[in-house]
């Protein structure tokens, strides 16, 4: 299923779901060639257009009959089935109580669909066949499809759409809320299937049309009779519109969602070729041991694999060598996740960069790589890794302006130096002597000696310690990685408690931030929206779930700023570039590893799309089923 999860849809409309590297033309000015291919029509200063993307130059046109890289005649049926570790309590996934299903989230659609694999920025209508705004981007109008409906039969209407704007508004996050409600303050219906939203004057025109447009919609009726709120844990769903519903729920074991027979819009355009299989069921596991042995037993027949030891070492079973189950290594065109050690800048403690450069210092890439990661990962520096936004050497032209533009809010070494790159460690033994004396002496400088104990402690007599929390869900090998750069950490005098906690209380304590470490990550960007904001601006860092470090600079303030405000395509992306080398310079993350590719394992029962789009593996968007396939399988005996 190629769509947001549901905090990225609420909150953030720009993330990169798509990521189409290619470089969108200038700001879309109706009338000229660029937006007469693009859009619609443009009359009178008024743009109508099927999609949306802030240049207006949409890939596909309003009569394309599906997306270029979809099979249009996949055929429709069987069962796909993954694991999922940990456990889940609700099917609301917009609760703050409490852990939501896999996939809660799938059954409800948004006025403009998720965008193509195949093209960065762009988005298709899904509950709207069309939507019109003004050239300055102040208001938008959206014409909904009548035939819309709820799989209770009931229709989707504006009444529904402008019940769930508001909804997120009271009872969704409230980082979400506040930046939206500064943004867009009003949402009309205007009869029962268009509604329109109006934008504040004054402030940037991204993440606005795209925003309201991504917002999931639900029955304004059911939430009235059943008294549900937004933000509660439960089981009970209202009705979505979209391919899939709930089939049965086992709370901590099972969820099975079926494909919907009278799905509404299942012959869209953007649509054709997707949503292929009957029922996708989600097994859940403690961890990923049962969760494999159960993958080899036929019980889960896709996996997505993340731990490179299993990758390495595990698929040598029967199965695999007679072909029955296909073991694959296949491109990923979007840039890694920043993934990382995330320092929590909320305390105190982690406010002095000595000591964030100082236990960075104990992690040795190198070693872990070689020595527990089957030297299969490569090692991230940058927050948009090897695309062209990534931050290289030191600042030069219309990068440099921009920085020096900022005044004095840019420490000179940002000016002058080269963009910030991992430390290198010593790949034989764990403990890198080398770098360990550095670490040392920061240590030191930062007023933390060594006391007679080979504990390290400050004026007061207070100890350096160090709350790393880990979710024991967790994949095997990164317990291990994470165990042995503690063990560095305690080498250098630091008393770093290890705090292992099961998934429930992981999510309570990550909510509320309490933690001085954490294994956690960030979105990657290629693009400006003010998402950007929500993950790295001060506004909302005392409350941003989405920005577990806390972090609040003005410098990236500023810069997200010019971004937001840029005019041109290149503006935008030399903003991007300088963010990537202001959030490096921030250091609130010690950057570890990322692959380059997708590893996945499944059964010889599924085709896809050859090649694949270079933005999403699709699994459960666009592959399909081959039966025939399926019943030599069972013929076999390797399915059940």
């Amino acid at each position: 299923m190629h769509r947001r999860s549901p905090g990225l849809r609420a909150i953030a409309a720009d993330l990169p779901q798509t990521l189409r590297l290619t470089l969108l033309g200038g700001l879309m000015v109706v009338g000229s060639a660029l937006a007469a291919r693009a859009q619609d029509d443009a009359k009178d200063d008024l743009i109508v257009s099927h999609g949306y993307s802030y240049y207006g130059d949409l890939k596909y046109p309003a009569d394309f009959d599906h997306f270029d890289y979809v099979n249009p005649d996949a055929p429709k049926g069987g069962e796909i089935a993954f694991a999922q570790l940990g456990t889940f309590d609700s099917m609301n996934p917009y609760t703050i109580k409490g852990r939501a299903g896999a996939l809660s989230w799938t059954m409800y659609e948004s006025l403009l669909g998720d965008g193509p694999a195949d093209a960065y920025g762009e988005e298709y209508g899904l509950l709207a066949e069309s939507l019109e705004y003004p050239a300055d981007k102040s208001w938008v109008i959206f014409h909904m499809r009548p035939e819309a409906k709820f799989s209770d039969g009931t229709p989707v209407t504006a009444e529904d759409v402008v019940f769930s704007h508001n909804l997120l508004l009271e009872q969704g996050l409230p980082s979400y809320a506040a930046a939206v409600k500064k943004r867009i303050p009003k949402a009309e219906v205007i009869d029962e299937h268009t509604v329109k939203f109006y934008f504040t004057d004054g402030i940037s025109r991204r993440s606005l049309i795209d925003q309201v447009g991504g917002v999931p919609v639900w029955s304004k009726k059911w939430y009235e009779e059943t008294g549900a709120r937004l933000d509660e844990s439960r089981l009970e769903t209202s009705p979505g519109s979209g391919p899939y519903m709930i089939e049965s729920v086992d709370v901590n074991n099972r969820i099975v969602y079926k494909r919907n027979p009278d799905y509404w819009g299942k012959d869209l355009p953007i649509n054709k070729g997707r949503h292929n299989f009957d029922r996708i069921r989600v097994e859940y596991f403690a961890d990923d041991a049962p969760a494999f042995e159960a993958f080899k037993a036929g019980e889960v027949t896709f996996r997505s694999e993340g731990d490179s030891k299993k990758w390495a070492s595990n698929y040598n079973f029967p199965k695999v060598e007679k072909g029955q189950v296909i073991k694959a290594d296949l491109p990923d065109g979007t840039p890694p996740t920043p993934t990382g050690f995330v320092f929590n800048l909320r305390r105190p403690l982690m406010q002095d960069k000595l000591i964030r450069e100082a236990l960075a210092l104990g992690y040795n890439f190198e070693w872990t790589n070689e020595s527990l990661q089957y030297g299969l990962f490569k090692q991230r520096a940058s927050f948009t890794q090897d695309t062209p936004l990534m931050a290289t050497g030191m600042p030069e032209g219309d990068e440099l302006a921009l920085l020096k533009g900022l005044g004095d809010i840019v420490p000179p070494e940002m000016l002058t130096e080269d963009a910030r790159m991992p430390h290198t460690s010593d790949p034989e033994r764990l403990t890198d002597r080398r770098n360990l004396r550095r670490a040392m002496k920061l240590l030191d400088d930062a007023g933390w000696p060594v006391g007679s104990d080979g504990k390290r402690y400050n004026a007061e007599g207070e100890p350096l310690r160090v709350v790393f929390l880990f979710n024991t869900a967790s994949e095997g090998t990164l317990g291990a990685v994470v165990e042995n750069y503690v063990a560095n950490l305690k080498t250098m005098g630091v008393d770093v408690v290890l705090e292992k906690v099961d998934p429930s209380q992981y999510t309570l304590r990550e909510r509320d931030f309490d933690y001085d470490m954490i294994y956690d990550s960030y979105a990657s960007f290629l693009g400006a929206g003010t998402g950007l904001m929500q993950r790295f601006g001060s506004t909302d860092a005392a409350i941003s779930t989405f920005n577990p470090a806390g972090l609040a600079s003005p410098m990236v303030d500023a810069i997200i700023d010019k971004a937001l405000f840029a005019e041109t395509k290149h503006d935008e992306d030399t903003a991007l570039r300088a963010l990537d080398r202001a959030l490096r310079y921030e250091f609130f993350m010690v950057p570890v590893w990322y692959n380059p590719s997708y590893w996945v394992a499944y059964y010889d029962e599924y085709e896809h799309p050859d090649p694949l789009p270079p933005l999403d593996l699709g699994y459960l968007d666009f592959w399909w089923f081959n039966a025939d396939k399926a019943a030599k399988l069972k013929a076999e005996g390797a399915l059940r």
